[in-house]
């Protein structure tokens, strides 16, 4: 008599291998930074967060805003989909995404889909949302850190390839004919290279609906605003560490600039090439090396490690649902 357990357990144990990985890597990254900069770490001074701990508070919530923002949008393009869902259940599906957030490109993110499918909600019409969803945070980032371009030479070329990146995916979504295609893909013998590229079609035919005017500006309007308060932490805290100010246009663009970096890495959450350009940026903007290391280990704990935990609870909150 056959059971249907160990093919129940067999993507529940795929999934626990890889987070074992990724967050082995990641440990493994960890002690590295730890045994190369091991004079700088320990010259870090913690009393400074330790008085200006309201700061570093502000900056927490701030980072909470983003993510209302971010799941306010979310909640739009459900809607421009055609499905009006109780924000408690659209707020706990986008949060478990960032569960997942340490994957390349964030695609693990949209493990979402998974919670819409008994909706009726088809997966190419999130994974479009999703796509839409990081064209415009890239975007907003850009736009964050062209406030700094001069400042920022070193970094232009990167500036520029993530321009030419969302540019190029603008004008194919809005070019090409994506319902045409769709038809004519649909028409032909399935298979298994055919199917993906079937799927990744009806995905941008998809996406073409969240491309009106009003709609695309709301989109990049609410990422410029959540980013933004993201990058303020970054100044609160910022001038908290050290006596010198640190400008609110400098702050968006070492912010900017080290995400944008560490999207164009593909690495998962782009752990070490944010946190490297982030922490180089610092220090020529007057910070010394410990500095620049604390200020950049609090601004991902309190942008990415915090998401990482929120998400893994409302994971955990949405298991237990009935």
């Amino acid at each position: 008599m056959s059971t249907p357990q160990p093919t129940a357990l067999a993507p529940t144990r795929a999934h626990l291998a890889r987070n074992l990985l990724v967050y082995g890597l990641f440990g493994l990254f960890a002690a590295w930074c730890i045994v190369g900069f091991r004079r700088d770490i320990a010259q870090i001074d913690l009393a400074p967060l330790q008085s200006g701990w309201h700061a570093v508070l502000l900056a927490g919530l701030l980072s909470l805003v983003n993510y209302a923002l971010r799941v306010a949008r979310w909640q739009l393009y459900l809607r421009r989909l055609g499905h009006h869902l109780p924000w408690g259940f659209v707020s706990l599906t986008f949060m478990a995404g960032f569960a997942f957030t340490l994957s390349p490109g964030k695609l693990g993110e949209m493990v979402r889909a998974r919670y819409y499918q008994p909706r009726g909600i088809p997966v190419s019409s999130v994974t479009a949302a999703f796509f839409v969803e990081r064209l415009l945070d890239l975007l907003a980032m850009i736009l964050l850190a062209a406030a700094v371009l001069t400042e920022l030479k070193a970094y232009q070329s990167f500036l520029w390839v993530a321009v030419a990146l969302v540019g190029g995916l603008l004008a194919m979504l809005a070019l090409v004919p994506w319902p045409r295609v769709q038809a004519l893909l649909d028409g032909r013998p399935h298979g298994a290279v055919l199917k993906l590229a079937q799927g990744v079609v009806h995905m941008l035919s998809s996406a073409r609906q969240f491309l009106t005017p009003g709609l695309l500006c709301t989109g990049l309007a609410m990422g410029l605003l959540a980013w933004g308060l993201e990058a303020v932490g970054l100044k609160l805290v910022g001038d908290v560490i050290s006596a010198t100010p640190l400008p609110l246009a400098s702050a968006m663009g070492i912010y900017s600039v080290a995400i944008i970096v560490g999207a164009l890495s593909f690495l998962p959450g782009g752990l070490g090439s944010t946190e490297a350009v982030m922490a180089a940026l610092l220090y020529a903007h007057g910070y010394t090396m410990p500095q620049a290391i604390l200020l950049t280990l609090v601004c991902r704990l309190l942008t990415l490690w915090l998401a990482v935990l929120i998400g893994w609870v409302c994971v955990a909150l949405l298991r237990r649902a009935p």
